[in-house]
């Protein structure tokens, strides 16, 4: 395994899980992270003053300075997680998603080639590029479809997808092309601490314990395969081991839950785990909401492949991993008011309604 991993992104939710879980491996983490409005430096306030974290404020399009990071510290690995990652935004905004996913990707590959191609032998064959991606690629299912496996063929429907899809291909171009050791991993919806709360389950879960309306979209019948991102860190590390150059790999939790049954199970188990709230029973704060253009219908992941060839699969339930989110927002109460900019206040109620 690697001992030095160069992490794109890793201020943002699954980035920071992930770069918390490496260095409890002891690996050291160099951390380029452009700290946009998801990035977030309390995510990694744990290691505060840890010599083995080297945070990086910048670009992965900046190339110049992933030159120099990779030039000075000779890492083994390079993990991807820096994109824009909300489809909303994307409708509002696609330009950004264009800029980061796709262009972004392709400076960082290109950096990437350059350095491992400068590498001896040994160490040249042990690089690898991990590269984070979604399975919105992948497009939306019908009640009665199989889950997506790594064939399924993409069809992104909204600017975001379409944008990690691009990437994809990239990255898959890559190593067909040029050899540069690449994998790519196609996770499912992940849910945990430390999550920016545009995403459904920190934003039904905040609203709830201040009192105010559960947005759900539509009919709230829209299917999601739900991943704690706990596991999705350990499947990415045994990915990192493991996992074959040029090859993809889909993590999920092998949990499809529907919109609706998500925010009533929060619901129900805030009203367990904080008793002493005004707003119990907090399904009662439920109020749906006009549904987004394109929003896919179904998600659904075939995870047999990382099963069978490299030896995991997701160990928290969905019961636990979501007791285990919920005590830590309640418990974590000082990033929750840090993320309550304006900005963030103003996104909410563009996209909800004030």
């Amino acid at each position: 395994m690697s001992a030095t991993i160069l992490v794109t992104g890793g201020a943002g939710f699954i980035g920071s899980n992930f770069v918390l879980s490496e260095r409890s491996q002891k690996r050291c983490i160099v951390n380029l992270d452009l700290l946009t409005y998801a990035g977030n430096p309390l995510n990694l306030r744990e290691l505060n003053g840890d010599p083995d974290h080297i945070f990086v404020k910048g670009d992965i399009g900046d190339r110049r300075l992933v030159q120099k990071l990779l030039t000075d510290y000779q890492p083994d690995a390079v993990v991807n997680f820096a994109a824009e990652s909300h489809v909303d935004r994307s409708i509002d905004s696609p330009e950004s998603f264009i800029q980061t996913n796709i262009v972004g990707t392709y400076h960082l590959l290109e950096e990437a080639r350059a350095y491992w191609k400068s590498l001896p032998p040994g160490r040249r064959e042990g690089f690898r590029f991990l590269h984070v991606s979604t399975d919105e690629v992948y497009g939306s299912l019908g009640p009665a479809d199989p889950a997506f496996t790594e064939n399924t063929p993409y069809a992104p429907n909204s600017p975001y997808s379409a944008s990690k899809a691009g990437s994809d291909h990239l990255v898959r171009a890559y190593y067909h092309t040029f050899g540069l050791p690449t994998i790519i991993t196609n996770c499912s919806n992940n849910y945990g601490p430390r999550q920016f709360p545009e995403k459904l389950t920190p934003l039904i879960l905040l609203n709830a314990i201040e009192g105010k309306p559960l947005p759900v979209y539509g009919d709230g019948l829209n299917i999601r395969d739900w991943l704690y991102v706990a596991d999705h860190c350990e499947a990415l590390r045994v990915v990192l081991e493991k996992g074959k150059p040029g090859e993809t790999y889909n993590i999920g939790g092998s949990c499809e839950k529907t919109n609706i049954e998500i925010v009533e199970a929060l619901c129900a188990l805030l009203d367990e785990m904080a008793p002493e709230s005004r707003y119990a029973p907090h399904r009662s704060l439920i109020t749906f909401v006009k549904d987004r253009p394109g929003h896919d219908r179904r998600y659904a992941v075939d995870c047999s492949r990382i099963e069978r060839e490299l030896g995991w699969r997701a160990k928290e339930t969905f019961e636990s991993g979501l007791r285990k989110t919920i005590r830590w927002y309640l418990d974590n109460r000082e990033w929750v008011e840090s993320i309550k900019s304006g900005a963030y206040r103003d996104w909410i109620a563009k996209q909800y309604g004030r």
